[in-house]
């Protein structure tokens, strides 16, 4: 047995995920190294080695794919290739398919320069110190293992249109693929749901040309915003580049956060099965854990990560969970994975029933919030200086939460400050109920973050 030599950038490997910039940090080479040593790693664990790959519509995804297959294979693994897909696609192609493991390729919404590995076995995902086996395992002579495709998008489809409980014909709505690979799978669907359905940006395109794909930034959503008050639509939807994360719009292009979302399928749900579990993660407002109680149901409070929140659905056994970024999990009547296409339905079908999203927005009126903001800070110092202000916490703070970072509540409002697991940031969020009191609060951790020589931007 002999040493793997191969060294990797490791700033690639992050909390949840392998992410860097194609020909820079992360390499072809890589790719054979990753999926070489995950193979290993898999055969020991489950004396089998039966994985799926998948790729989003990124320009370096084919090349990348090409290479960690090859890796895979000198393990002697049984590769099924499911080609352009998006994440969700794949979660529900290792559930059906019941493999030992899966590999999505895909930046996610990093630009297109970038590059990465979304990565789980039979057991879940594969994140934190599993990742970090990666750089360990040993190489043994090469075998030859055997590779096919199979086309799971069919099946996937069928799950999606089972789902749809509504044949509201007079329905229209817009949808902002943003180039990513949640296009030609959009396509499809559209053809079962009844309604006008008007789709923008869903040409798969890696250069992403019409936007960035990240639906929860505003720059990102001129052009859905315009096809709404065009169109006359009841409702927009936007995705991220690999279809786990959903960004939802009014008739009036008002953008609904993740957290409201989140509450807006918790009441659905909470109607006809009172007292189930719901997550959120740590951004998400009070008024989110608060409406979820007073309804019946039993409200979480969990870490940033689709990683971690699946993993504490788990083992909570709840029903729903969702973070601020657009990630929604259904573990009622689905699998418990973040599928924005599945979130979409869903989301139908609940407006259809006559909710109006105007009246439940008005629950929010009094709140006064900034959006989740990010501060530069590398890598390397970043969790460093939040262990320095747990510590000033600890000391200052009699209300505060240390879940993720430091959340500290008051009277009239509360703020976060955590520290990014995918980017080079500290995260903020606060929020009050007053536009004075929310002033206050973010001139409060700009005073903090400042003994760290870090700058608020709002």
């Amino acid at each position: 047995m002999k040493k793997n030599n191969h060294k990797f950038n490791k700033s690639i490997f992050r909390a949840y995920d392998i992410r860097g910039i194609v020909s820079e940090t992360l390499s072809v080479k890589d790719a054979y190294f990753i999926g070489y040593n995950f193979a290993t790693n898999v055969k020991q664990k489950f004396n089998s080695v039966n994985i799926i790959v998948g790729y989003d519509g990124r320009l370096s995804s084919p090349i990348l794919e090409k290479n960690l297959i090859q890796g895979l294979l000198n393990t002697g693994a049984y590769v099924t290739r499911i080609g352009v897909c998006t994440s969700p696609m794949l979660y529900y192609a290792s559930e059906r398919l019941r493999a030992d493991g899966a590999i999505m390729i895909t930046g996610s919404h990093n630009p297109s320069n970038y590059n990465g590995f979304k990565i789980l076995t039979k057991e879940g995902s594969y994140f934190g110190k599993e990742i970090l086996n990666l750089l360990k395992t040993k190489i043994e002579k090469p075998l030859l293992g055997k590779s096919h495709y199979f086309n799971i998008s069919n099946s996937y489809i069928s799950e999606l249109v089972d789902a749809i409980a509504f044949d509201k014909k007079n329905i229209s709505v817009v949808w902002d693929t943003g180039n990513g690979s949640t296009g030609d799978i959009l396509k499809k669907l559209v053809k079962h749901l009844p309604g006008k359905h008007i789709m923008i940006n869903s040409d798969v395109d890696g250069t992403f040309p019409s936007h960035h794909p990240d639906p929860t930034e505003e720059k990102n959503l001129i052009d859905i915003k315009k096809s709404i008050k065009k169109n006359k639509a009841d409702i927009g939807i936007a995705f991220d580049g690999d279809g786990d994360r959903i960004g939802v719009l009014d008739s009036e292009g008002n953008f609904i956060s993740g957290d409201k979302l989140l509450l807006l399928y918790a009441m659905d749900i909470l109607k006809n099965k009172p007292h189930s579990k719901i997550i959120a993660d740590v951004k998400a407002s009070n008024i989110i854990f608060e409406t979820i109680n007073s309804l019946g149901g039993e409200a979480i409070m969990c870490k940033t990560g689709h990683s971690l929140i699946k993993a504490k659905m788990k083992e909570t056994k709840a029903l729903l969970a969702g973070e601020m970024s657009g990630h929604i999990f259904f573990a009622d009547d689905y699998y418990g994975f973040d599928d924005a296409l599945y979130a979409s339905v869903r989301l139908l079908n609940i407006i259809s029933k006559g909710f109006n999203i105007k009246k439940f927005l008005d629950k929010f009126k009094n709140l006064y919030s900034t959006p989740e903001i990010k501060v530069f800070c590398e890598d390397n110092k970043k969790f460093k200086v939040i262990n320095q202000i747990i510590k000033i916490a600890h000391k200052k703070y009699k209300k505060a939460i240390y879940i993720d970072g430091i959340r500290v509540n008051f009277s009239y409002g509360w703020w976060l400050i955590r520290a990014s697991n995918t980017q080079p940031a500290i995260i903020i969020r606060c929020e009050a109920n007053s536009k004075k009191n929310l002033l206050n609060l973010t001139k409060e951790v700009e005073l903090i973050l400042s003994e760290f020589n870090l700058k608020l931007k709002i």
